[in-house]
């Protein structure tokens, strides 16, 4: 097959231990998965069921490393998340059968220009912006749920120039891994290549040109940016 214009290029995560890489197809993003984190956001923690929004697959960042500081903001924020790939699609997937459908986990950041979000959340408006904009979704590589298993607890952390920042444990998220993958698949039919950043703890906050920014998920590994 022909092309009219240049393919754009293929957005991929490596693969500890493996010489394949992970082809990402699209990236959901859980908000306010964490009750302290959605009280910081001005929100209420009770159980209401989970809303998603969605970055670019080329708003990846594979392993970190340099990510220029964005346009059109002068509130940049770090949000540590659990990512979680699937490898096997399907809708209206029966929580039970959820693990069955992951090919594995990272550690991802949510990077948000906030000041548009907020913007965006005053207006009724899609927080597109504020979201899905470029080098917005560093990631790790992915560790194969075949050789870790899949994670329901442990330390999620994240420090800014070596301060910690935000600390948590991934048995404090609303919503677990299977059932927000339960709950998408009845939204959206689920795919191989697809991502879903599972939200973040409280503590979030603003970093500027130059800070190093060091996140941890026990069991899944590490990611180092810096704001460039």
């Amino acid at each position: 097959m022909s092309y009219v214009i240049p393919t754009p290029a293929e957005a991929v995560l490596p693969v500890v231990g493996q010489a394949a890489v992970f082809p990402v197809r699209r990236i959901y993003c859980v908000g306010r998965n964490y009750a302290e984190h959605a009280r910081e956001m001005g929100a209420d923690p009770d159980r209401e069921p989970p809303f998603f929004f969605t970055k670019p697959r080329d708003a990846i960042v594979a392993e970190g490393g340099e990510m220029p500081y964005p346009p059109a903001t002068e509130n940049l924020h770090y949000e540590m998340e659990l990512v979680v790939a699937i490898g096997t699609g399907g809708k209206n997937i029966a929580e039970p059968d959820a693990l069955g459908h992951v090919y594995g986990y990272a550690a991802g950041l949510d990077m948000t220009r906030r000041d548009l979000q907020g913007v965006a959340k005053k207006m009724g408006r899609p927080w597109d912006m504020g979201k899905g904009f470029d080098h917005s979704a560093p990631c790790s590589a992915l560790r194969a749920a075949a050789d870790i298993g899949h994670p329901h607890s442990g330390a999620i952390w994240l420090k800014v120039n070596n301060s910690l920042k935000q600390a948590g444990d991934l048995s404090q998220q609303i919503w677990s891994v299977p059932e927000t993958i339960s709950f998408l698949s009845n939204l959206v039919e689920l795919a191989p290549g697809d991502l879903i950043f599972t939200g973040t703890p409280a503590g979030v906050g603003p970093v500027v040109a130059g800070d190093r920014l060091e996140g941890h998920v026990d069991g899944i590994g590490d990611i180092e940016v810096t704001i460039i």
